[in-house]
């Protein structure tokens, strides 16, 4: 089979098609035929080698985490799936990757594709709709009352926060491009600031909750427009960001929470509730597997709507 990899760090130039057997699976696992796979930052935070104390160092490596696509083969324990059934799932980022032509992947971690959404739809939502159910946590107890700000609020992670934050009524303010403002009140945003033509920072307005989607404001900035008890949420932490976040909030009552996620069952349930009851995926894009590098330097770029994707077969 095709499958991408590279053997060092570095830009999308490291990225190459190499021939692989295909995977054989374990007992727990199910073989897929991959139709399409999302691309998110980690995947090239970690190929440009920022993540190395979690991805370790050993090459070559894939790249992907979440897919989806059509079962070919079931492992002997594993049951609630058949051979032809329609599926999306992720894999560990930090040591695997899905960007092939098929993929072994724990049962666990594979859930049926909702019959109304396309495969590039079900490859966008393990990863960034997890962060945002996380994310949602993280906020706690948010109401009317609530005052939340959303930097970058029109990206996949954007998209299913503001969905999902609309069916709690809280006040939202989604910051954007021009191109971004329609789909921030479309998805429910309570007010839309064009970072094109107003720079959230001068606002005098204080926040309850501010979500750095976008990971340009940072922390520190972001204090100015928080209220005295008020929560900074970052879902693209740098990796020492992650202890010192635990050690500055023992001094400051405004906190800076870092968001870490795990796709799990709890999570894509809500997310399946969701879509069932009409949650928009926008895929910004779709490119073929042999243009895989300009779906990655596409990505990279930023600043479009919704999910890149690439389809495999």
């Amino acid at each position: 089979m095709k499958a991408i990899v590279y053997k060092e760090f570095g830009t999308t130039d490291v990225l190459q098609t190499v021939e692989e057997p295909k995977p054989t699976i374990k007992a727990d696992q199910v073989l897929v035929k991959v139709k399409a796979f999302s691309i998110n930052p980690m995947d090239w935070k970690i190929r440009k080698g920022e993540m190395t104390l979690m991805s370790g160092s050993k090459f070559p490596k894939h790249t992907g985490t979440d897919f989806a696509g059509i079962v070919e083969e079931i492992g002997s324990s594993v049951s609630g799936l058949e051979i032809g059934d329609e599926v999306f799932g992720v894999v560990k980022n930090m040591k695997d990757g899905v960007s092939a032509e098929y993929v072994a992947v724990t049962s666990s971690l594979i859930w049926k594709k909702p019959v109304n959404i396309s495969f590039a739809q079900a490859a966008s939502i393990p990863v960034v709709g997890t962060a945002a159910v996380t994310a949602l946590e993280k906020m706690g107890d948010i109401s009317a009352q609530t005052s939340i700000l959303i930097n970058g609020a029109t990206g996949g992670f954007g998209m299913f926060l503001l969905q999902l934050l609309k069916q709690t009524g809280a006040n939202v303010t989604a910051v954007t491009s021009s191109r971004g403002v329609a789909y921030a009140k479309k998805w429910g945003a309570t007010s839309v600031i064009d970072y094109t033509k107003e720079n959230v920072l001068s606002r005098q307005a204080g926040y309850d909750i501010v979500v750095d989607l976008s990971g340009k404001t940072g922390y520190e900035n972001a204090k100015k427009i928080m209220k005295s008890s008020a929560l900074f949420l970052n879902p693209t932490p740098k990796p020492i960001q992650i202890p010192l976040s635990f050690i500055k909030n023992l001094f400051t009552s405004k906190k800076h929470i870092v968001v870490l996620s795990s796709p799990s069952t709890k999570y894509t349930d809500t997310l399946l509730e969701a879509v069932r009851n009409g949650l928009d995926i926008e895929i910004h894009k779709v490119f073929p597997f042999a243009q895989y590098k300009e779906a990655y330097q596409y990505a990279e770029q930023g600043g479009y709507i919704g999910k890149v994707v690439v389809e495999v077969n």
